[in-house]
C-alpha cells in the first residue's frame, strides 16, 4: 500500500509511504530485483541537484 500520510508539520519535502508485508520484502524482494533497476533509471534523475531521498523503516506495535 502506498500513501501520503497526513502531519501536524509542515515537511519541505514530500512524504512518501510504502507498507510491505515484511522487512526483507523490500531490502531482499524489491531492492534486489529487476523491477528496483528500472524505477531507479526512471527516479533518479528527479532528485538532482536534490539528495537521494532517505529510507526509513517503521513497524507498528
Amino acid at each position: 500500500m502506498v500513501s501520503n500520510p497526513n502531519s501536524s508539520r509542515t515537511y519541505a519535502t514530500p512524504i512518501l509511504l510504502v507498507q510491505w508485508e515484511t522487512l526483507e520484502a523490500h531490502t531482499e524482494g524489491f531492492r534486489k530485483s529487476e523491477k528496483y533497476s528500472q524505477w531507479k533509471e526512471l527516479l533518479y534523475h528527479f532528485y538532482d541537484p536534490f539528495p537521494i531521498p532517505i529510507v526509513e523503516h517503521y513497524q507498528d506495535f
